[in-house]
This record gives C-alpha cells, sequence and structure tokens, in this order.
C-alpha cells in the first residue's frame, strides 16, 4: 500500500470513532420498557458509575395535577411524552422541558374504581395513544396534541361495585373512607406493533379499599365480600390504530373451563390450602360465576416479534379474597399468558396461584431475554412475582425453568384468615407490585423493587340484615410491625441473589439498569438513586418534596445523556403526592 492510501486509510480508522460519538447523535426511549423486550435498559454509557455523583438537574417540569404519579415518559426526537393523574396528556421540550402541547382529559363519568394514576403514554406513526381511567384510548396527533380519535373501551357502570356501609356494624372499621371498589378503569400505558393498539381493562374484581387513621398513621386494608353476585370480568383488546377499530377481544376469564385442574399443589413446590372436594360439590351452584371472575390486566404488554407472541399477567380472581362462591382453579386469573398478536388467540399460559385468595396478580411486566442452559441458549420471560421469586420460564411454551431465590422472606404463605388475623408475608402489597423491573444484559441481572409488609388475613362475619347479600368480609390489614423496601439484584442463570438493599420504607415505581452499569429507583420519602449495579453501593442521592414513586428513563440529545423520573408519590401507600418531572445530566 503506498504512502498517500496509508495516510486516508489512518485518517479514516481515526475519525469513525468521532463520527459514533457525534454531538447530534440521539438517542429515543420511544417504549414504555425502552424495547418491546421490557427489559428498561439504556444502553447509554456517558452517566457511569464513577461520574455519576456529577448529576444535576437538568431541569423540572411541574403539571399542575397533584395525585398518585406513575407515568413513564417516552422520547421521541428530542421531544417527551407524558401523562398525568386524570389523563391529560403533555409534550415537552427533552432537552429544557419546556412544553409544547397540552391534551385535556374532559372525563365523560366520575366513576373509576381505582384512583387517577396512570401509567404513561405510547406512540406510532406520528400519533400519540392513551388509556384513561373513564375506559377510552384515545389517539393524539404527535405535533400538536389534537384529537385523531376517541374509542370507549367498555361501559365504566357496569358490575356491582362494593360499598363501605355494608361494614359499618363491624367496630374496627368506624371512621373508614371508602378508595375503591371493583369498576371498570384503565391505567397501563398500551403497546402498539404493526397497526395495533394493546390495551388492557383494569378493576376487575378490585375489591373495597378503605382508609382509616390509627394513631396519625394512614392505614389500609383491602377486601372482599362473601356471597358472589359483584364483580366483573377482564379482557384485553386490540385497536386499529389508524381507526381505532376493535380487532380482537380476549377475556382473561373462559366461558368455559374456568374451574382447571383443581389444583392442590403447585409445580414449583407449594401446597395450596384448599377443600377440593367441597368445592367440586359447590360448582354446580356456582358454575355461571365466570360472568363476574375477575383477571384484570395492570401490566404493560411485553411483544416479541419474533415468535409473533404478546405475553401479558392478568389479576386476581372476583370475588378478590373469598373463594366460596368461585370453586375451581379460577382460570386464567394470576397467571402470565401468551397470545398471538393478530388473532389474540391464547398460546400458553402459567397460574401462579389458582384459586387465588391472597391478590397476587401477575402485575410487574414481563421481560424477555436469552437463558443460557448447558451451553444452549434458550428464549426465555421472566416475571418478578408478588409472590416474592422471579420465575423464569421457556418463552416459546411457558415451561417454567427456574424460580429464583425469594427477594422478600415468605411467612404463612397461602394460610387461610381467621377472625383473630393470620399473619402473613408478602401481604397486601404483595413482594412487589406493578413496579417494573429491570435487566441488564451485560451482568445477567435482573433488578426488582421490593416490600416487606407483614399483613394479617382476617375475615368477619356481618349481621343478616335486609337488602344485605354479604355474609362475610374478608380482608388484609397491614400489622403494627415495622415494614420496609428492598432493592434486589438476582443472577437469572443461577436465580441467587447478587445483592440486596434494605430502603427505609416499601418500594413502589419500578428501576431502570444502564450500560453505565448504574440502577436507578426512587423511593416515597422523596429519594431519587443511583446505585452501582455489580455491588449495590449507593451512588448519588436526590431528594424531592415528592415521593418519586414511578420508573426512570434514559434518553440522549446531542450526545448528552439525560435520566428523567416523575416525583408524585402514591396515595395508596401514603407517600406525599405532587407534580414534579424531573430530569437530570452531568454537569459541565
Amino acid at each position: 500500500m503506498n504512502s498517500p492510501l496509508i495516510f486516508i486509510f489512518l485518517l479514516i480508522t481515526l475519525l469513525l470513532p468521532a463520527c459514533s460519538d457525534k454531538p447530534n447523535n440521539d438517542v429515543d426511549w420511544p417504549l414504555y420498557g425502552n424495547k418491546y423486550n421490557n427489559q428498561r435498559y439504556s444502553e447509554l454509557s456517558q452517566i457511569n458509575h464513577t461520574n455519576v455523583p456529577r448529576l444535576k438537574l437538568a431541569w423540572k417540569y411541574t403539571t399542575g395535577i397533584k395525585g398518585t404519579f406513575q407515568t413513564s415518559p417516552i422520547v421521541k426526537d428530542g421531544v417527551m411524552y407524558i401523562t398525568t393523574p386524570f389523563n391529560d396528556v403533555i409534550a415537552l421540550d427533552a432537552k429544557t422541558g419546556k412544553e409544547k402541547w397540552r391534551y385535556q382529559h374532559q372525563l365523560k363519568s366520575n366513576n373509576f374504581c381505582c384512583g387517577p394514576a396512570n401509567r404513561g403514554p405510547a406512540m406510532s406513526d406520528n400519533k400519540i395513544f392513551t388509556v384513561t381511567i373513564d375506559g377510552r384510548l384515545i389517539a393524539l396527533n404527535e405535533h400538536n396534541g389534537d384529537v385523531l380519535w376517541d374509542k370507549a373501551i367498555t361501559d365504566t357502570s357496569a358490575g356491582n361495585a362494593e360499598v363501605v356501609n355494608a361494614i359499618i356494624d363491624i367496630k374496627e372499621f368506624e371512621g373508614a373512607v371508602q378508595t375503591g371498589q371493583t369498576g371498570y378503569s384503565a391505567n397501563l400505558a398500551p403497546q402498539v406493533y404493526d397497526g395495533l393498539v394493546y390495551i388492557g381493562i383494569t378493576g376487575a374484581g378490585y375489591g373495597l379499599h378503605i382508609e382509616q387513621e390509627k394513631d396519625g398513621e394512614l392505614i389500609l386494608s383491602v377486601g372482599s365480600f362473601s356471597g358472589g353476585g359483584h364483580g366483573l370480568r377482564g379482557f384485553m383488546m386490540a385497536f386499529d390504530s389508524e381507526t381505532g377499530d376493535e380487532v380482537w377481544r380476549w377475556y382473561s376469564v373462559p366461558d368455559k373451563g374456568w374451574e382447571g385442574n383443581w389444583t392442590k399443589q403447585l409445580d414449583y413446590g407449594p401446597k395450596l390450602n384448599r377443600d377440593i372436594e367441597q368445592e367440586k360439590r359447590d360448582f354446580a351452584k356456582y358454575s355461571d360465576t365466570w360472568k363476574l371472575g375477575g383477571g384484570s390486566i395492570w401490566t404493560n404488554p411485553t411483544i416479541d416479534p419474533e415468535s409473533g407472541l404478546i405475553f401479558i399477567g392478568t389479576g386476581n380472581p372476583s370475588p378478590q379474597m373469598d373463594g366460596s362462591t368461585r370453586p375451581g382453579d379460577n382460570l386464567y386469573t394470576v397467571s402470565l399468558v401468551a397470545l398471538e398478536l393478530k388473532t389474540g388467540k391464547l398460546r400458553w399460559y402459567y397460574q401462579q396461584v389458582p384459586h387465588d385468595r391472597w391478590g397476587y396478580d401477575v402485575a410487574s411486566p414481563p421481560i424477555l431475554f436469552d437463558y443460557q442452559d448447558k451451553g444452549k441458549t434458550i428464549k426465555a420471560i421472566g416475571q418478578a412475582s408478588k409472590l416474592g421469586w422471579f420465575f423464569i420460564h421457556e418463552r416459546e411454551t411457558g415451561t417454567l425453568i427456574r424460580k429464583s431465590k425469594p427477594f422478600i422472606s415468605q411467612e404463612n404463605l397461602f394460610a387461610l384468615p381467621s377472625e383473630n388475623g393470620t399473619r402473613i408475608v408478602p401481604g397486601t402489597l404483595g413482594a412487589t407490585s406493578w413496579s417494573p423491573a429491570a435487566y441488564s444484559p451485560v451482568n445477567k441481572t435482573v433488578y426488582i423493587a421490593g416490600t416487606y409488609q407483614p399483613s394479617l388475613f382476617i375475615s368477619r362475619k356481618l349481621t343478616p340484615e335486609p337488602g344485605r347479600p354479604w355474609q362475610s368480609y374478608t380482608f388484609f390489614r397491614k400489622t403494627d410491625e415495622p415494614d420496609w423496601g428492598t432493592l434486589t439484584a438476582i443472577d437469572v442463570k443461577s436465580g441467587n441473589i447478587v445483592w440486596q438493599n434494605r430502603m427505609d420504607e416499601p418500594m413502589v415505581g419500578g428501576t431502570l439498569a444502564t450500560a453505565g452499569n448504574i440502577v436507578f429507583t426512587g423511593e416515597g420519602n422523596g429519594n431519587f438513586n443511583a446505585f452501582d449495579a455489580s455491588t449495590g453501593k449507593l451512588l448519588w442521592q436526590y431528594r424531592s418534596e415528592f415521593g418519586v414513586n414511578a420508573p426512570p428513563i434514559s434518553y440522549s440529545i446531542n450526545g448528552r445523556q439525560y435520566i428523567t423520573v416523575a416525583a408524585g408519590g402514591n396515595k395508596l401507600y401514603g407517600y406525599k403526592t405532587g407534580d414534579e418531572v424531573l430530569t437530570f445530566t452531568l454537569d459541565d
């Protein structure tokens, strides 16, 4: 090679890295979990475990709507899109936080079951998609927020909701305020793929949520009535993204075969406390209760384009904590489910808790990753369960590969209620709730925000009276013991815990893992934290006035990496509610 060619070759070689890192390289966060696999992993590494102490607040935006704030922003071409409590949608300049446009939602009904929160928008083909607590799916113009179409998902007034005055003769509920009940709503972030918008309905079998104060502390009780007659049937839907027309609907409770296999013992070990023979005797009397069978879809769907499947988690059966009127396994509630993307046809399901009585919904979004076993690569799906295990399945069939070591200690799992209360862990809030976990494909590690909260499982008889169809009220109530949170790193290959940090309060909101070897997560006390992903060491912390109980994201503009999280607390957990969107970057 002659000298001029050598010079040109060397020059090109030197310039290539500079070109790949050029300042105008933007990296979006276009989906709820960044990619369809829902790993919540950012390949950006400008912010790393050595320089993260230099993080500073780049901008702060206040929405003006203070309430449980769970949005996971999406970012495309330098514009950030967020949703607020009560369903406004806002577009912001992702570099400065300046508002570009705002859609203000006008509720068509105030009859929503489960609080005002929304978990984020979706986008595709110049449209922003959002669901609402009054049961609507809306498509907005990406550039100005104009409504392109607005479709009713369902009738939010359907069903018979539980009411607090049904338990007014129980002395311990004096002064209780009702905060939730069974009733259709929607709050998940939609998923969009190949011309279809995928959403699920919530509030089917939500149960009676009650708040009251004891010695100045907020006490939460969650429960349901015996006797039947209340509840709704959950479902998943796909809509045409251009027209808003319904394409398919899958019910999480089938009209035939709801009873399942009358499971006595779970294939992953534990036995269930069930009187199977009595359930079989009762089945003829209650064979049509599938119509009110529960099974909400609380979680963002995960998509595998290669297999043509969409994966969802389903909620508890209805009535929530009383199984007397719903004999059988109550398919397909409390299950990880695989459906065909184009048709909604069931491919497989894995029921974590048949005949669930403890509210152990499959709530945290499932995650797709490659699993190595004996030199082979298995396409896997994992899910952080309310039971306290991270389950790993073969993606095509749902076959259970392994469950992790418990990331929350388990006590009296699947015990029955008693008049004085049976102590159970995980309790009311589960080991982890809807909080999305993050997965690092580099570390082969999943990061889970968890909760340790002992609860009493109680059943109280109700005084018979005219107009009262229920004989008892069964509910969870937290104990007077201390509770706390955990942030846990689990090696997916072995299922072992790599590290675990005990946090001051129960954790809710989710995690973010980055190529900078950092895990970001927030706390109800207002702390927003960065931890070393390998060791769990706290590297950086910011304190907000409000609880940081939403999932963080990361993106870059002009070669600068940003971290964004909503700080607006969570009323259900007792964390201070607010209206902040916080964005951080490295100092200069």
